[in-house]
């Protein structure tokens, strides 16, 4: 392979991813990623500007068929468990929804708004350029109706019923940095999926929004996507068995003319769902027939919004597991892949995922949870992490990543790629990134922009003309 001096650029990213053991069809899940016969070489259009690829890299089976164990179990059920545990007691910003306060004090609730909808530290512009005011900013922040607080605030509890974003304000608009990159939205923080449970701590002045704790994220959530329910109603739902997990990308239920509400709804990556027998729907579930396809419970909003639910049918052709997936370095590589080339989406926007929510989703479909935003990650106390200072040596980790395993999470500032494995002495990643840009060994330099999930090298990537990836590299983490 060509020597490359390659660096990508991108926006500093501040997000940038009681079980039992596996029935027969989730542990052959792992198996269905079988080695293709494609010559990928006589594809037409095999140009990249992207170095150091071949197009055979874009493919699954050319990872999988390197590994040694691919199958194997990296953990059991019961050890993810302990290991989710662990991470819940070390990370604060994860939280145990079923230990959440059942009311909180007016001290509370408003160092909650604060920690979230907090006034911005830098200029912020609307899509023509124009500088957000400060008025419009105070704005912003007022309609989070700090007035409504009182001295005992009740938690409520709620399920999503469609994938939302959550917001830094209570908010649609779109607010840019200063160099108007308007596929990074500052206002926007992340997103949720069908079946998540919330804590609702507060509502907006308009009355459209509620301040939201998710498992692992606090923020702004229309209410018109959530429904409130009774707090038992609500967290026994995720606890519920057997269950379905969504293991594509994205899949959607059959469209139903008689229940607008579960007709193709988008369920994405991890989402989870109780599974519904046909004795429990009988043979008729909106008007179909469901032996062809998985029945899941579906969280639905009346007209009060409040909490209800329907079946809804997710169809087999689609890749649903029963159960979560078993950890295997297949499954780690089959998930991943299932991403590749989606389009970049700061914060779940754009109908899609970031750096950080790629990998959660990767992981959450064989039941790992992990903190939201990419230091909290990196930094974070779960999992075996070596985390490097300023003074360590690019020698120290390299010595690293010669040991490293499918999977590991490699963290820059800002930014997690997920490791696949070394071609000719060159380590390379799976990651959902922005930007691009690189010099190569003539000293030509060249930008363009991936903006996707992409297979790239990694050691010679960087931050600018004067530090690669490997100089920036903070923390590397196995998680097993």
């Amino acid at each position: 392979m060509k020597k490359l001096a390659l660096l990508f650029t991108m926006s500093p990213l501040l997000f940038a991813c009681s079980p039992a053991e596996q029935n027969t069809v989730t542990q052959q899940r792992d198996a269905s990623v079988a080695v293709s016969t494609v010559d990928y070489q006589q594809l037409p259009n095999y140009t990249t500007d992207v170095p150091g690829i071949e197009q055979d890299y874009l493919a699954p089976e050319f990872w999988l068929q390197r590994l040694e164990q691919p199958h194997a179990l990296i953990m059991t059920r019961d050890e993810i468990a302990d290991f989710n545990a662990r991470s819940y007691r070390v990370q604060d910003e994860m939280v145990y929804l079923n230990e959440h306060p059942l009311e909180l004090s007016a001290a509370e609730l408003t160092a909650k708004i604060d920690s979230i909808s907090s006034l911005p530290g830098y200029p912020r512009h609307y899509a023509d350029g124009t500088r957000a005011t400060a008025e419009q900013l105070d704005a912003y922040r007022n309609a989070a109706h700090f007035d409504a607080i009182r001295d005992v605030n009740p938690v409520r509890f709620a399920l999503v019923v469609k994938r939302t974003p959550m917001r830094t304000f209570p908010t649609l608009d779109k607010l840019y940095s200063d160099d108007l990159d308007t596929d990074i939205d500052r206002f926007q923080e992340t997103g949720v999926f069908p079946g998540t449970p919330l804590a609702i701590l507060h509502t907006s002045a308009d009355g459209q929004w509620y301040l939201a704790q998710s498992y692992h994220y606090l923020a702004w959530i229309q209410a018109k996507h959530v429904a409130i329910g009774p707090r038992e109603e609500v967290l026994g739902f995720v606890e519920k068995e057997p269950f379905a997990i969504v293991t594509e990308a994205k899949v959607h239920t059959n469209y139903t003319p008689s229940m607008t509400a579960v007709s193709e709804v988008q369920l994405d990556m991890s989402t989870r769902l109780p599974l519904l027998s046909a004795a429990e729907t009988g043979h008729n579930v909106h008007g179909q027939n469901p032996f062809a396809s998985y029945t899941v419970q579906m969280p639905i909003r009346d007209a009060l919004g409040d909490l209800a639910f329907t079946p809804a049918l997710i169809p087999r052709h689609n890749d649903v597991s029963v159960g979560y997936l078993p950890f295997t370095e297949a499954n780690l590589i089959g998930q991943a892949f299932k991403f590749l080339g989606e389009r970049y989406g700061w914060g779940h926007d754009y109908n899609a995922r970031d750096c950080t929510g790629f990998v959660l989703e990767v992981y959450r479909s064989m039941g790992i949870d992990m903190p939201r935003n990419s230091s909290q990650q990196g930094y974070g106390a779960y999992g075996t992490t070596v985390v490097y200072d300023e003074n360590a040596s690019n020698e120290e980790k390299l010595a690293r990543l010669a040991k490293a395993q499918v999977g590991d999470l490699i963290y820059l500032p800002g930014h997690v790629v997920m490791y696949l494995g070394q071609i000719d002495g060159y380590h390379y990643v799976i990651h959902d990134v922005h930007g691009l840009s690189y010099t190569d060994d003539n000293g030509n330099y060249y930008e363009g922009t991936l903006n996707g999930v992409s297979v790239t090298p990694l050691t010679t990537l960087g931050f600018g003309k004067n530090d690669t990836y490997l100089d920036r590299i903070y923390a590397i983490k196995s998680v097993r």
